[in-house]
């Protein structure tokens, strides 16, 4: 999107929030010396709620900034002690007492004292938290009926049990145990519900395997070195006495080489048959509005309290705004593109005021009721994607993740974009569909790198490195195969390296090898003068997330794109678009978006779309393209 085409929709965007706030908000303008600390006992709030709507004042104010101030009427009751200037707790009827935090204290610690959970003393103090735990604080208690832990003997029958994790609901436990929250309130009739206590032995099934699918539906895993009961129950998302009860021999332990029976629908590594599908051929216009939500931080309030700059000026300093509104520009062409389909769709778009260490999530989905929402996008940053789906969870929302991978996983997270891991996973199964011969020359500053290859492809060779950080090729040479097509995988940024590898590959080309060149990661040295010529010549194979190849969706996108906003779409702009229109689509056919999600693939602009469980929770997409360098027109090509 153009300067001119950003203004617009900021100006619009910012138009629209300032009507918004100004209803709710008081206009102040800093004077010189004057403190956060101050303004807030001016207007009888607190310093917490001013850093609510004005983030960025947490680095200091400037003088001739414009403050916003909430309104009495639409005021918190956050209460803050004046002498030491630390928020403290509102002890309300939820709250049956407050702690003083003292040097040897730890959530664990009061957690056990007071009988609740650190979950949810973390929620019924969340501000005060948001730096950790500090002595000095003063921790609201939560209220929690003293209760003792129902006992359980397990052993007697052949029940299925889950013991009560910290966080854990019954929504969350019914999703894992393909059940219904009913169904296992009825197993549990002496607990309430709504607070199960800690450590409690949950009959999640009267019989261990009544939740397995037939034997024809079990899928064969082989088990790898040094894997543990405790990780395989993990990874398949299954008790470990499931385990047991499929595979007896697990009994005596857990060796290299097993044949496991595992359940269809608990192996993220081996989902069905999926099938590549053009999802406007299968549409499914319902009466029932299906609701998508955006979650994107444009951080209009930012720029409301921000007189030093012009838009225009703001747009030229601020990369992560311009990636917003571009990525924002094809989301609003794919809602277009869909409507255009007849499709009842309603669609909603908050502004998250995203930074490092503040936004608006929280407010946004306990406020707006986003719990009936079809399906969420968004947030930016991590950490928020993960906050979302944490509250969203339990509504079996699911969240999707539109542009980096997140550290913890939901059962409802999705992650849109696919794993460094697998990308490299991908590309060696290629190889391996080949019966390719893997040499590995990985940079001895990409020690990651060769970990991964050293714990999970132990069938790729990995080529010791030379005193002068190359390799010796008279070592490599007594691992080639002439019976076989020989792969060297190149994993470096390294001219030098890269120089010396293209070397042997000549070399070996000459003493009558067949020889491909592989590159799991592509970048800003093999673009080079000096080095992409020479890499052009040896036809590179390399996985790549998106399609180089013209297409003629991909043609007329980037038309219709430039007609509407003056220039050609960049990655997020293609991304935007590719995301929002993908997940309009599968909310509109007959089965809902999580089903459809596990038994179809698609590809939109520049981007495939195969999300598969993931080895915890969660669902992670791992649509890769294996795409090559043709050296006689120089164009990328897909490697058959």
């Amino acid at each position: 999107m153009n300067t001119k085409g950003r203004v617009l929709l900021l100006v619009f965007l910012f138009s629209f929030s300032i009507n918004t706030i100004a209803q709710n908000v008081i206009k102040h303008t800093v004077k010189k010396g004057e403190t956060v600390t101050q303004i807030a006992q001016k207007y009888k709030v607190t310093p917490y709620e001013i850093y609510q709507l004005n983030p960025d004042v947490k680095t200091g104010l400037n003088e001739n900034s414009v403050v916003l101030i909430p309104s009495k009427s639409n005021k918190n009751s956050n209460v803050f002690d004046k002498a030491k200037e630390t928020p403290k707790p509102v002890v309300t009827a939820q709250a049956l007492d407050t702690h003083f935090v003292n040097l040897q204290d730890t959530l664990y610690g009061i957690a056990k004292k007071y009988g609740v959970s650190i979950l949810e003393l973390e929620n019924i103090n969340k501000e005060i938290l948001k730096e950790g735990l500090k002595a000095g604080q003063v921790l609201a208690i939560p209220f929690k009926e003293k209760r003792a832990v129902t006992k359980r003997d397990t052993t007697k029958n052949n029940a299925l049990y889950h013991e009560i994790q910290s966080g854990e609901t019954l929504y969350f436990l019914a999703n894992k145990y393909n059940t219904t929250p009913k169904k296992l309130a009825k197993l549990n009739p002496e607990i309430s519900v709504d607070d199960i206590p800690l450590g409690y032995k949950l009959v999640v099934s009267k019989n261990k395997l009544s939740n397995t699918p037939k034997a024809n539906y079990l899928l064969e895993y082989v088990v790898k070195p040094q894997e543990t009961l405790f990780g395989l129950s993990k990874m398949f998302n299954l008790e470990q006495d499931q385990l047991i009860a499929l595979n007896p021999e697990l009994e005596n332990g857990v060796k290299e080489g097993m044949v496991l029976k595992i359940p269809t629908k608990f192996s993220p590594s081996l989902n069905k048959q999926k099938e590549l599908k053009d999802l406007t051929l299968s549409l499914n216009p319902s009466e029932q509005v299906k609701e998508l939500v955006l979650l994107l931080p444009f951080n209009i309030s930012n720029i409301a309290s921000d007189t030093t700059l012009s838009i225009k000026e703001r747009l030229k300093k601020d990369s992560f705004l311009n990636m917003t509104l571009d990525f924002y520009s094809g989301s609003l062409m794919a809602i277009d593109s869909v409507k255009k389909l007849g499709l009842n769709l309603n669609i909603k778009i908050f502004d998250t005021q995203e930074s490092k260490s503040s936004s608006r999530v929280e407010f946004i989905i306990k406020n707006n009721n986003l719990k009936n929402a079809n399906v969420v996008i968004g947030p930016f940053y991590p950490q928020y994607v993960e906050q979302a789906a944490q509250l969203l969870n339990e509504y079996n929302v699911p969240v999707i993740s539109p542009l980096r991978e997140t550290t913890k996983t939901y059962s409802n997270l999705f992650q849109s974009m696919p794993q460094s891991d697998y990308v490299k996973t991908a590309m060696l199964d290629y190889i391996r569909s080949k019966k390719g011969n893997m040499i590995a020359l990985i940079d001895k500053k990409k020690l990651v790198s060769r970990q991964f290859f050293e714990e999970n492809h132990k069938d790729v060779f990995l080529a010791s490195i030379t005193e002068k950080g190359g390799y010796d090729y008279e070592e490599i040479r007594t691992k080639f195969n002439k019976e076989k097509t020989n792969y060297f995988i190149l994993e470096t940024a390294s001219t030098n390296t890269i120089l010396n590898a293209l070397s042997h590959c000549d070399k070996a080309k000459a003493d009558g090898y067949i020889v491909e060149l592989v590159v799991l990661d592509i970048n800003d040295t093999f673009e080079t003068h000096e080095i992409f010529p020479k890499i052009v010549k040896q036809r590179i194979l390399f996985p790549s997330l998106t399609n180089y190849q013209e297409t003629e969706q991909s043609l007329k996108f980037a038309a219709d794109y430039r007609k509407i906003n003056g220039v050609f779409p960049n990655q997020f702009a293609i991304r935007g678009f590719d995301i929002t229109f993908d997940t309009l689509l599968r909310m509109s056919q007959t089965e809902n978006f999580v089903t459809n999600a596990q038994t179809i693939i698609t590809e939109g602009v520049e981007n495939k779309f195969n999300y598969q469980l993931s080895n915890t929770e969660g669902f992670v997409n791992k649509g890769v393209y294996i795409m090559y360098y043709d050296d006689e027109d120089l164009t990328v090509k897909h490697a058959k």
